[in-house]
């Protein structure tokens, strides 16, 4: 009978010296595949040349590197890029680079289709498949900074979990794919360049509070009124506003760090003056930040794109105010990689 092999990825540095001990090699080997599998990103034994060919057939026959493949990247008019990223039970993901005059931000999936069932996100249609590991999101960011690098000649500055998945949904898996981004022994990113958006998990929003977690969090608010936000966002009648306006106030006190709500205005559904005056009350317990975001349909009618006029109120009503407020134009949409797109075609 076949062994199934261990993904070595799984390991800790002090799990992978013990393992060189224990068979008869020096622990200071661990040390050297850790860095080969983080800091390097390597997708083979093979890849190792500083290790003896005896130690990586030994490598071979225990453990497996359970690489990303990038199956399709699709580049935009605009110089955004898309990949779908094949995992190695074949199912797919998708991740986007989004690239700007000053930095160029991924956009990373934490999940294959998504726990929760917002009726304007493409991803939503999907049923949730499984978790990312850690490893796998980490290697979607291995594989935009290599692009970054190639394509717009700078690596990569900032994060964003955006893509597919409700990221405190995979909290445990989120945070040690962050631990990997930012330590020195990986990617050695700065935290305060990652942004976790949540669609709003009380619970969840209060254990990051109580972790200290160091990078930004993102609220995909769209209603600040509970009929409306169910309406679009069904699992609010499971975690309604006053429960996560309670756990935001906890966030706030505990760390002291503004909020930013993600906002979409749409036409005929929460593009009224009584949804701006709620989104100005529900603001006012916290310092925020509102992102109005561009919305790009998903062919089936129901939800279109505010006019321009019912941006502008919104605007003028925060900025009236004082609630820092900015319009974001999506970018990739000729090749579904704006925001809310993410796997209506593949």
């Amino acid at each position: 009978m076949e062994i199934k092999k261990k993904d070595i990825r799984a390991l800790t540095k002090e799990q992978l010296r013990n393992f060189f001990e224990e068979n008869g090699d020096k622990a200071f080997r661990g040390n050297q595949v850790y860095e080969w599998l983080w800091q390097k990103s390597a997708h083979s034994f093979e890849d190792m040349t500083n290790i003896s060919l005896k130690t990586r057939q030994m490598l071979e026959d225990s453990f497996v590197i359970n690489h990303i493949r990038v199956n399709q990247m699709q580049r935009s008019e605009d110089g955004t890029i898309k990949n779908a990223v094949r995992l190695h039970d074949d199912l797919i993901v998708e991740s986007v680079l989004i690239p700007t005059a000053t930095r160029t931000t991924a956009c990373v999936s934490s999940q294959v289709g998504c726990s929760l069932d917002c009726k304007f996100c493409a991803t939503a249609r999907l049923k949730r498949m499984r978790n990312l590991n850690p490893d796998e999101i980490y290697d979607q960011v291995v594989a935009i900074d290599n692009e970054s690098r190639l394509y717009h000649d700078r690596p990569l500055s900032n994060i964003v979990f955006m893509g597919m998945g409700e990221p405190l949904m995979n909290y445990n898996n989120v945070l040690k794919a962050i631990d990997k981004i930012t330590s020195d022994e990986g990617l050695g990113m700065s935290p305060k360049r990652i942004v976790v958006s949540t669609s709003g998990v009380p619970k969840m929003i209060k254990k990051m509070a109580d972790d200290g977690v160091k990078f930004k969090l993102a609220v995909s608010l769209h209603s600040a009124i509970d009929e409306v936000r169910t309406s679009i966002m069904p699992f609010n009648a499971t975690f309604p506003l006053a429960s996560l306006r309670d756990a935001l106030e906890y966030w706030y006190a505990k760390t002291k760090n503004r909020i930013t709500y993600e906002y979409v205005v749409w036409d005929g559904i929460n593009d009224k003056r009584k949804d701006v005056d709620a989104l100005v009350e529900f603001c006012k317990f916290a310092p925020s930040k509102v992102n109005l975001i561009e919305y790009n349909p998903i062919d089936d009618g129901i939800f279109q794109q505010a006019n321009s006029k019912a941006i502008d109120m919104y605007v003028d009503i925060l900025e009236k105010n004082n609630i820092t407020v900015t319009v974001r134009r999506s970018r990739g949409k000729d090749i579904d990689a704006a925001c809310g797109q993410l796997a209506n075609k593949t």
